[in-house]
């Protein structure tokens, strides 16, 4: 009998104690993607990764497979918590919206959202593309599998991914009636419920599947100032499937979804300080001191701050799609249609302490998407199998933004009047002459902002099978991309004026543009796998792909004018160049796996975020880094030494560079500095610090990815009877370890993340397959560690940052009906 399994498909396969018989492998939803779970058959998890079902170690992309069962029971209820699974993703968020999904160093800038690119990771849900990386912070809800798939992705999916992707599949109706209910409690009153019911309306012909899920958790870190926690969690979601089988070659499934986000969130704060080129008295120490201003603890990790504007995530996102299938005898025909919305209702504060320095920074935003998708894929196996498809994508995006300078502003902000900036009226300490400090104060800048984008592909990708072992699959994609803006800037000063003078202008400068992109591209792949014996498959691929251009929708940097320098506008496409060598293995009569990639990217007019270095601007905005590339090893594993015993081990080491990026932001060591002209020294300017206009960053780490992460673990179960109850006890571990990572676009000696090692454990019992019940204990060791560190803007020196969760422990109860 097969004990109760760890986890997840780590390892892309599964893994059975003996080699199993000729049978037609089983989907992954029988086994919930564990390790080494007894199937009916084949032995071997069944995917759609390419659009067609196929067991996942004959399928040549570097990819990982984690089941529904997995997710619940290492607590990964998101994308966030995803990453402790899978070393080659990166997942960073400063808030749902300011999130990025990264796999091997790449896929988005590190840095503010800009609506006008584009993610080169693409998140699936039932085959319909979620345009907002916000939807990754929302709960998964019932879920049956998440593949995560490493590389381009162009000519199989509908969007063009340059980065891979992350394919979730829910649960399918049933047509025989089945219930299920998981609930959570723990520390930080920790609360979740799961809970969906599947049956037939009438037999072999429509069923119907609802379900449900809510989160709740007190936040991690105290305000002292309002008497509140923040970073709290307040998910609700649900989700509802029709199944329609009119024929036995027809079948119609319509999906609705909604969820909702609410909590007292996103706050960082104060983590340290360092040395700039401003003057001393205009960094943070002098700043703060000037106003008499501390912060209540200058450790991170007493989880307390002092944050004097309210905080609000509150977002919902939902939909509607149908997915029709229809069997031609030899070939598949799928249709995909589908609309979503997400509406996003922010507040933050931007200047990360409790002086009233910024007192709003919100950017509230409305989204909504349609998508047609058209495939046809061949079925069975033939000479050559194909798949072709064609897919359209519009959007909108409408934003109202809102920044708003307090009254302690002009003293925090702007350099000391007539010493420096003739005829300014600003001041930053009491006795400074010609001292306004209202200058500032009430300063606001309502921006409206809107975007269409509109994207038209056709794709397709054939594999022919040269011999029984041989197999070349060339791919090719055809894409359009058009992307239409509009940004308007309207600043006020605290009585209502637009008259601004040079101080207000030089924070907040009222600018207007139209930004334009369209451009057609073609890209394209080609595979060559062979079946080295029955258990070990090898594979090479080359992919040129392309990211879309893109429009800056943050606002325009700005000339010494304090205008708008409009050929920032529009950034380039992104032109990949990408390279892969994988072994997938399986040995020792299947009871190990060990799956092996080696990749090299290299990415051409790479779309980075930059910084003004304008005094007081908060946004940053696009531009293209002349090269960069990602280079590394993957290795996952899985082992059953005994039928109670099952090891996993994954690891990656990416070596992640510009190549090339000459004009780069400086570093916060080199910025807040005056440039001055050639040849001119600084004394002769009479300034105590220089900077550049740019740093040559060529060579150093790109932002956000560790050189090397491991995730590792393993579980152990023996039989047990509790009451009327038959089934096993286990224990089980997972691991996760990230070396150190730059948490800045420009990397910084003070934003670098140190490397940390997390470890999570249960202990529980399982009744075959309808009762789970288990204790877990996640973060064990109480690690202190960052998830992102950043720079108040201004160059005053201050470093702030979010840590990750502290030690947290509960109990999951888990009923099949």
């Amino acid at each position: 009998m097969f004990a109760h399994l760890p986890l997840i498909l780590l390892a892309q396969t599964a893994v059975e104690t003996q080699a199993p018989p000729v049978a037609p492998p089983q989907p992954a939803d029988q086994t919930e993607g564990r390790l080494g779970t007894a199937q009916q058959g084949g032995g071997d998890i069944v995917v759609t990764a390419r659009r067609r079902s196929e067991t996942i170690q004959s399928v040549p992309i570097a990819m990982s497979v984690i089941g529904g069962t997995a997710l619940a029971e290492t607590g990964t209820y998101n994308v966030n918590r995803l990453t402790q699974l899978q070393p080659s993703l990166q997942f960073y968020s400063t808030n749902p919206r300011n999130s990025a999904a990264n796999i091997r160093g790449l896929g988005a800038p590190f840095g503010l959202t800009n609506d006008g690119i584009e993610q080169g990771v693409g998140i699936y849900v039932d085959q319909v593309y979620y345009s907002r990386i916000a939807s990754a912070t929302f709960d998964f809800t019932d879920t049956e599998r998440i593949e995560v798939l490493r590389g381009p992705q162009g000519t199989l999916y509908g969007k063009n991914t340059t980065a891979g992707a992350i394919n979730i599949t829910t649960r399918k109706p049933s047509f025989s009636p089945e219930a299920r209910v998981e609930v959570s409690g723990g520390n930080y009153d920790f609360f979740q419920g799961k809970a969906s019911v599947s049956g037939p309306l009438i037999d072999d012909k429509l069923a119907i599947r609802l379900s449900t899920s809510i989160t709740t958790r007190r936040g991690t870190i105290y305000n002292s100032r309002t008497d509140t926690y923040l970073n709290s969690q307040d998910n609700t979601g649900f989700r509802g499937q029709l199944l329609w089988k009119p024929t036995d070659t027809l079948d119609l499934t319509l999906y609705g979804d909604y969820a909702r986000q609410n909590p007292q969130c996103c706050v960082q704060y104060y983590v340290r300080t360092g040395a700039t080129q401003r003057p001393l008295n205009r960094q943070y120490a002098a700043l703060a001191a000037a106003q008499g201003y501390a912060v209540p603890s200058t450790n991170a990790f007493d989880r307390v701050t002092d944050v004097d504007t309210p905080l609000r995530a509150k977002q919902s996102l939902g939909g509607a799609s149908l997915v029709a299938n229809l069997d031609l005898g030899g070939a598949t025909l799928t249709s995909v249609s589908a609309w979503r919305f997400w509406d996003w209702d922010p507040s933050n504060d931007r200047d990360f302490i409790g002086l009233p320095i910024t007192s709003a920074s919100n950017n509230p935003s409305q989204q909504e998407q349609f998508s047609q998708e058209v495939r046809i894929g061949s079925n069975g196996t033939r000479k050559i199998d194909y798949v072709l498809g064609a897919f359209y994508f519009y959007q909108t995006i409408d934003t109202q933004g809102l920044q708003v300078q307090g009254p302690a502003a002009s003293r925090f902000l702007l350099n000391p009047g007539a010493s420096v900036r003739p005829g300014a009226a600003g001041c930053a300490t009491p006795t400074t002459n010609a001292c306004n400090p209202a200058i500032l104060n009430g300063l606001t800048a309502r921006n409206t902002i809107g975007f269409t984008n509109t994207s038209v592909a056709a794709f397709g990708k054939a594999t022919w099978h040269v011999s029984d072992a041989f197999s070349i699959a060339p791919g090719l994609r055809v894409n359009y991309d058009k992307k239409n803006g509009s940004y308007v800037s309207v600043v006020t000063t605290g009585t209502g004026s637009t008259t601004l003078n040079a101080d207000q202008r030089g924070v907040l400068a009222p600018q207007t543009y139209t930004p334009r992109f369209d451009k057609w591209n073609v890209s394209g792949d080609i595979t060559g796998a062979y079946t080295v014996t029955r258990d070990i498959h090898a594979y090479a691929t080359y992919a040129r792909s392309y990211k879309s251009g893109g429009i800056n929708l943050s606002g325009l940097p700005l000339d010494g004018a304090n205008n708008p320098i409009l050929s920032a506008a529009t950034v380039k496409p992104e032109k990949v160049n990408h390279f892969e060598l994988g072994l997938k293995t399986q040995f020792l009569d299947r009871r190990a796996t060990v799956n092996i990639a080696g990749f090299w990217t290299e990415i051409d007019d790479y779309q980075a975020t930059v910084t003004n270095g304008q005094l007081g601007v908060l946004r940053g905005y696009l531009a293209n880094a002349g090269k960069v590339r990602t280079r590394g090893i993957e290795v996952d594993s899985a082992f059953r030494p005994t039928s109670r015993l099952n090891v996993y081990a994954n690891g990656a080491f990416t070596d992640a560079r510009y190549v090339k990026f000459v004009d780069a932001p400086c570093p916060p060591e080199l910025s807040g500095g005056t440039t001055v002209a050639a040849g001119q020294t600084p004394a002769a300017a009479g300034v105590s610090g220089l900077s550049p206009a740019s740093c040559d960053v060529s060579g150093q780490w790109l932002p956000g990815v560790s050189k090397w992460a491991f995730s590792y673990g393993a579980e152990y179960d023996v039989p047990a009877r509790i009451g009327a109850l038959e089934g096993q006890v286990y224990v089980g571990y997972d691991g996760s370890y990230r070396s150190t990572f730059s948490s800045n676009p420009s990397r910084s000696a003070y934003t670098d993340i140190k490397g940390y090692a997390l470890s999570n454990f249960r202990l529980g019992f399982k009744a075959r397959d309808d009762f789970n019940v288990f204790g877990w204990v996640r973060n064990a060791f109480d690690q202190n560690y960052y998830e992102v560190l950043a720079t108040q803007s201004g160059s005053t020196g201050l470093v702030v940052g979010q840590p990750g969760d502290p030690r947290t422990y509960g109990l999951t109860l888990s009923k099949s009906f």
